[in-house]
């Protein structure tokens, strides 16, 4: 312990057993407690060293009176391992301003204040004896002949004030122990996913019913519209060769029909696994090719790392250590009961654990030398910790621009350890939360309580998840959500149906009827969206917000206000002008009627603090989806209609200088 106590510094993981993290152009905010017995003043400061060594200084100042609790927000715009120390002083000029302006009023120990005062200030501008502000303060404050509140004044010179901040009066100065903070690239904690199955993408249908697969030709064709909604990444789901042994047909059934093209996370058969591709999406040649029209288009390729296999996966004779035998001899398949997925096998991590290491490690490398920037990971909360731990340690060593996704919908202890062990990314609880007050708490929970470790992607649905939400919610639940998502979070994800509004489910489960999980999906975007039945120009809409306003790239940065409606969710980002190209803050208000099924009219009560403005305050706002304009305040009527437009999204018309 410093003879000043500076504590429970933040960002930092839980046990500090790893760097807290920061992607490039987040704006964090540092924290620290900092307290000292007694009445003095303190000063406290951010020291902030880049990966370039440079230090800069960030003055802190407190939060929340009475609870010790300082803060300052720094840009972090480079890549790689940034450290801070927090600096405390005892300031005395600030603890002997405060006491003179409380007793020199009074009347009380009035000559000792002011010699007292003319003292520190003949020691500031002796430390800068070029100083005239200060040489000039310190002469009146000495001066006897001048009355005591003028002599006084003199001291609360604004010019003294500034003069003062640039070299503090500091006794007692401690530094806290130094704490790290990894910085990835943007791409790493900011982004805008589409995830489809390039087997459908151009797919054919004969009049016989059968198929002909899509491959990585047609599948890139695709890639313009894409890119053309706004989208980043471009996910695939596996893309290596299936197993035949217990192929799943439609709908998860037992008994594929020839033809049937099984589920692509069975991987694995006779031409190849996890560094092979499946003969009918092409060669290593087509993919590449893939990947260069999709990086031409502005997309990042993102693909599956499903570290499971088929009964024909060549793994299961080559390494049968790798697997689970049962004691009648059998191999053990996949299951969560009720669920059962018996054209998979999990691997075994505890019998060979370096053979499954070494050979994921170079399955991985093999990827990365083809154009793979992203893996998003099936399944890792079935995988071993320890494992994540060194692969992804292993892998961003060597490669740091790489992206890993969780997709892990599991208990919090596991997920939030997978972000906290290194991946940049996870799926979360997003689809589930639909309520105001469940959105309140999560949204509220990765911005404030997770953000030092764990970075959000939210999905609005997956080829797994259809929720009651959308199966009934009509047009209007898919704008509520994407709108949320991609307001919410700086990352989120969208899978390819969406924007058609396919609602669907299979009876008794939480999945799209006639899943593309089992057979090919043919789909004409193009159609439904001339025919007005699509969601695309919305989702074109809320990718271009996105682009033009910072604020919505920040994870750090979301304040919860309030609404009299159970239904009406209200929450504001904000980017201070200090972050911004421009120079101007960057305030955004997203007011949302979550009840698809209604028309909700209600007050909106809002703290202009959280975004830049004074208690108080009138400002104008514009909806960035139906152009309109309103003046608004701190309490303000709202009427929301589900079935027209149900979620605004409000840029706040700043001053100049906010």
């Amino acid at each position: 312990m410093g003879r000043i106590p500076i504590r429970a510094l933040s960002p930092q993981q839980p046990e500090n057993n790893w760097p807290a993290k920061a992607f490039v152009g987040e704006v964090v905010p540092f924290e620290a407690t900092v307290f000292k017995e007694g009445h003095d003043v303190l000063g406290v400061e951010l020291l902030l060293t880049g990966p370039d060594g440079v230090q800069s200084k960030h003055r802190m100042v407190e939060i929340g009176k009475g609870l010790d609790r300082w803060q300052a927000h720094a840009l972090l715009d480079v890549q790689g391992t940034w450290v801070y120390r927090v600096q405390a002083w005892n300031d005395e000029w600030a603890t002997w301003l405060h006491n003179a302006e409380i007793k020199v009023p009074a009347g009380i120990d009035v000559p000792l204040m002011l010699l007292m005062g003319s003292q520190l200030l003949a020691r500031a501008a002796k430390a800068d004896p070029e100083n005239k502000v200060l040489k000039d303060a310190a002469k009146v404050i000495a001066s006897k002949s001048v009355a005591p509140l003028v002599r006084l004044a003199a001291a609360t010179d604004p010019r003294v004030t500034e003069e003062i901040e640039k070299q503090p009066l500091a006794t007692l100065v401690t530094q806290s122990a130094p704490l790290e903070v990894r910085v990835e690239r943007a791409r790493a904690g900011a982004g805008s996913w589409y995830e489809f199955f390039p087997r459908s993408e151009g797919a054919k249908k004969a009049k016989d019913g059968t198929w002909t697969s899509g491959t990585f030709r047609t599948a890139a064709r695709r890639l313009p519209a894409v890119a053309g909604m706004g989208f980043d990444v471009i996910y695939l789901p596996p893309i290596h060769p299936i197993g035949v042994s217990f192929r799943k047909g439609p709908n998860n059934t037992l008994d594929p029909a020839p033809g049937d093209p099984g589920s692509p996370w069975a991987i694995g058969s006779k031409e190849g696994g996890h560094d092979a591709i499946h003969p009918d999406l092409g060669t290593v040649v087509d993919f590449t090719a893939f990947v260069d029209t999709a990086r031409k288009s502005g997309l990042e390729v993102a693909i599956d790392l499903a570290l499971q296999c088929s009964p024909d996966h060549p793994w299961v004779t080559e390494h049968p250590e790798w697997f689970t035998t049962l004691p009648d001899g059998t191999i053990a398949y996949a299951e969560n009961p009720p669920k059962k997925y018996q054209d998979i096998y999990p691997l075994n991590f505890d019998n060979d654990p370096i053979g499954i290491r070494e050979e994921v490690l170079r399955i991985v490398k093999y990827w990365i030398a083809l154009g793979v920037t992203i893996f998003r990971v099936d399944n890792p909360h079935t995988k071993p910790l320890q494992f994540w731990e060194w692969l992804l340690h292993e892998v961003n060593t060597e490669f740091p621009d790489v992206v890993f996704l969780a997709e892990a919908f599991t208990r919090p202890a596991m997920m939030y350890s997978l972000g906290q062990v290194g991946f940049q990314q996870s799926y979360t609880y997003f689809t589930w939360r639909t309520t105001k007050l469940e959105l309140e708490e999560f949204l509220t929970g990765l911005s404030h309580e997770l953000s030092d470790f764990f970075r959000p992607n939210l999905f609005v649905n997956t080829p797994d998840i259809l929720t009651e939400y959308l199966q009934f919610g009509g047009p209007a639940a898919y704008k509520i959500r994407a709108a949320i998502a991609a307001t919410a979070s700086p990352s989120w994800g969208v899978y390819a149906g969406y924007e058609l509004y396919e609602n669907v489910a299979r009876p008794g489960s939480e999945e799209n009827i006639d899943n593309e999980k089992y057979e090919y999906k043919s789909r004409d975007f193009a159609k439904a969206e001339a025919e007005g039945h699509s969601l695309a120009p919305y989702i074109t809409r809320l990718n271009t917000i996105r682009a033009e306003h910072p604020a919505l790239r920040q994870l750090r940065n979301l304040d919860v206000h309030w609404s009299d409606d159970d239904s009406i969710l209200v929450y504001s980002k904000y980017l201070d002008g200090r972050f911004t190209r421009s120079g101007r803050g960057d305030a955004l208000i997203i007011v949302a009627n979550v009840d698809p099924h209604s028309v909700r009219e209600t007050t909106v009560h809002l703290d202009p603090t959280r975004f830049g403005l004074e208690p108080g305050e009138v400002f104008e706002v514009t909806d960035l989806i139906t152009k309109q304009k309103f003046s608004w305040g701190t309490d303000n009527y709202v009427r929301l209609d589900a079935f027209t437009e149900p979620v605004h999204i409000l840029r706040v018309e700043l001053p100049r200088g906010k």
